[in-house]
């Protein structure tokens, strides 16, 4: 007994979505997700996945079986049927990419809406912040220009800590849910030729690597001193580019303890590849120890490393067990210096 066409269109069609959706959810492209935020993008891109494969199979199924089917037989050497438009399948075929893109399209924007969304407001001027006055990080950056930095605090920084000169660009706006909440903690993070510097305003701690509690909300206000970097760790699903003049924003909710990857994701200079260090999720008690640590640490040594260098020590072999410590390779410091 023949199947009607009708019979194998829908058996098809079922086993097409079934491969589909199993595809879409167990593709293994993607790291672990680390964040809250990291759950809403896997969402997006399993979706995503899902709907491409469906698309992949059926178009790449069509023209294998259109291939082997309606192929030239030997000794047929005549004409092929002339074959005219059919206007309602080109409607068909044009409607529903369509519908598809637009519905990616709102599921999109309802994601990043999800995870701070767009404030077209946020825009504001930045008022001129010197990056010496705060940050040890800076501090190291003037020692190697063999220029002493200023040690007196800017009691006036805020937010604009991170920004140097110029424009805030427009910031993300808040976690649903969270409207009118200040974030649980704030971090100005720099990015200069080779290295980031994060600093906990709260503190005054400044580090080379970026220690986060789990479970609590964290945003980054981040610049640039020099060219445009790129703040990328795969495990959160996020990457925001860090400009010079301009304050960018970012936050996440880390929910699994580890130590994850921190790479610039913009060619930034020669030495762009070694621009990478680490993102610390802990627990809130050893945090708060770290902070301790760092407190200390920052009272006893940084504050000396500059005023104290002797003039026969070059200023990179001087600072590399400093720098070691907040997680700064003293390769960085030789290629900073040179």
């Amino acid at each position: 007994m023949k199947i009607p066409s009708s019979i194998w269109t829908l058996l098809i069609g079922i086993l097409l979505t079934l491969v589909s959706l199993w595809y879409g959810q167990n593709h293994g492209l993607l790291p672990i997700a680390a964040t809250d935020e990291a759950d809403l993008v896997d969402g997006l891109f399993n979706t995503m996945m899902v709907v491409s494969t469906g698309i992949f199979l059926l178009v790449e199924g069509i023209l294998i079986y259109s291939a082997i089917k309606y192929r030239r037989r030997p000794g047929d050497n005549e004409d092929g049927p002339p074959v005219e438009g059919n206007v309602p399948l080109e409607i068909l075929w044009t409607a529903i990419p369509a519908i598809i893109v637009l519905g990616i399209s709102v599921y999109s924007f309802d994601v990043y809406n999800e995870i701070g969304g767009f404030d077209p407001h946020g825009a504001h001027e930045a008022p001129m912040m010197q990056q010496s006055m705060k940050m040890p990080g800076a501090a190291i950056a003037a020692t190697l220009n063999d220029t002493p930095p200023s040690t007196e605090p800017n009691r006036n920084q805020e937010k604009s800590d991170a920004s140097g000169v110029g424009i805030v660009a427009p910031t993300i706006g808040q976690v649903p849910g969270k409207e009118g909440k200040p974030p649980a903690m704030v971090v100005n993070v720099t990015g200069m030729q080779y290295a980031f510097i994060f600093t906990y305003p709260e503190t005054d701690v400044s580090s080379g690597e970026l220690h986060v509690p789990i479970g609590r909300e964290v945003e980054l206000n981040m610049s640039a001193n020099d060219v445009i970097h790129a703040f990328w760790v795969p495990e959160f699903r996020l990457k925001q580019d860090i400009i010079p003049g301009r304050q960018t924003e970012v936050r996440f909710t880390p929910k699994k303890e580890g130590n994850y990857d921190l790479i610039c994701a913009e060619l930034c200079g020669p030495y762009h590849g070694a621009m990478r260090t680490q993102v610390i999720v802990e627990k809130q008690e050893a945090f708060d120890n770290w902070i301790q640590e760092q407190l200390v640490a920052s009272t006893q040594t940084l504050n000396q490393a500059v005023a104290l260098n002797p003039a026969d020590i070059s200023p990179d072999k001087f600072l590399a067990p400093y720098t070691k410590e907040m997680g700064i390779e003293p390769a960085i410091l030789h290629q900073i210096h040179h």
